[in-house]
């Protein structure tokens, strides 16, 4: 076991190395500029890098390369066929400032293809509006609501190697001021062989910026303004590659080591590490860290349970993870195999 984790641990650390010479590639061509923090808040649809499912928040977000359900829909579509069989799954995330986001997945294998559909949707709730002349509140209550709905199509050319495409809609509605557009996910899924060893690689949220439509008032110190013409809004592309290693294996216990590298397209690079332990393949415990992200100071948590139900499963999880000033998140899902 210990050969296993110095190779896994080697594994990551020449993962990382790479990173460091990736982005200056990818920044020359174009394709995913990215300039640290100094990009910070840039992007638009920041909601679809809120993670949807609690395995890979209890595991640090760092499981790309060992996804193999529904959650893969938002992930890494290539994954999405190396599922053992369709299912259907619904997850909650209780987000910060009583904000709250659902999850809906639903993959179909047929053959070597995997089909999918999925929606994620984040409701702010009632907030009161404020401003810089009223600060208690203008008595005026507004929600903003955003929206991401994709179809995926994912092929297993070997037991080894699969890829994947998922286009999407995007939307975002605040007051009467729309965005919407379309996005493509991309990946690839790799195993190495009977060693345990396996990679993922995936482009997430690629597309053109989009332009917000509608008009929204507000105050000046001449009276109200009506506001109609805004700038594009770019997409918060990421980059990710992620690779994870079974440590060890036998008939009642099964050990997990995954490390993931995400290069987004507005903010600094992030490295993240987890793994996971299965009993009897039934009672799953979880933990992960994420590096380079300022509000993680202790690692994220997560439990799951498989019941059978027939010939079929159902799967429950949940993840606690804890930020520095923000406070706490718990996220839940069900999963049903089909």
């Amino acid at each position: 076991m210990t050969n296993s984790i110095y190779k896994f641990l080697v594994i990551a650390v020449g993962l990382q190395m790479l990173f460091v010479f990736a982005p200056q590639k990818a920044q020359s061509q174009g394709l995913i500029p990215s300039f640290g923090d100094a990009r910070s808040g840039t992007s638009g649809f920041q909601f679809v890098k809120i993670a949807v499912d609690p395995r890979s928040t209890g595991m640090g977000m760092s499981n790309v390369a060992d996804i193999k359900d529904a959650s893969s829909l938002y992930w890494n579509p290539a994954l999405a066929s190396q599922a053992q069989n369709s299912e259907f799954m619904i997850s909650h995330t209780q987000y910060f400032a009583d904000i709250s986001m659902e999850y809906l997945g639903y993959i179909q294998r047929y053959k070597s293809f995997t089909f999918g559909g999925s929606i994620q949707y984040l409701n702010s709730g009632e907030m009161e509006e404020t401003t810089e002349f009223a600060q208690r509140g203008t008595g005026r209550m507004f929600r903003t609501i955003h929206i991401s709905a994709g179809v995926t199509a994912s092929h297993k050319i070997t037991d080894l190697f699969s890829y994947g495409l998922t286009v999407k809609y995007l939307s975002e509605r605040l007051e009467e001021v729309e965005i919407n557009t379309a996005a493509i996910d991309f990946g690839f899924f790799y195993m190495v062989g009977e060693t345990g060893l396996r990679f993922s690689v995936g482009l997430n949220n690629f597309g053109l910026d989009a332009t917000p439509s509608g008009e929204t008032t507000r105050p000046a110190l001449e009276g109200e303004t009506t506001e109609t013409e805004f700038e594009d809004t770019p997409l918060p592309t990421r980059f990710i590659i992620a690779t994870a290693y079974d440590v060890y294996k036998n008939e009642s216990l099964k050990a997990v080591l995954t490390a993931q590298i995400t290069n987004p397209s507005d903010n600094a690079e992030q490295f993240s590490v987890g793994g996971e332990l299965t009993f009897l393949d039934q009672f799953f415990v979880r933990t992960g860290y994420q590096f380079a992200y300022k509000e993680v100071q202790l690692p994220s948590l997560g439990a799951g349970v498989k019941v059978p139900i027939g010939n079929k499963d159902l799967h429950a999880d949940y993840s606690f993870s804890t930020y520095d000033r923000l406070g706490t998140l718990h996220r839940i899902g069900l999963r049903f195999s089909l």
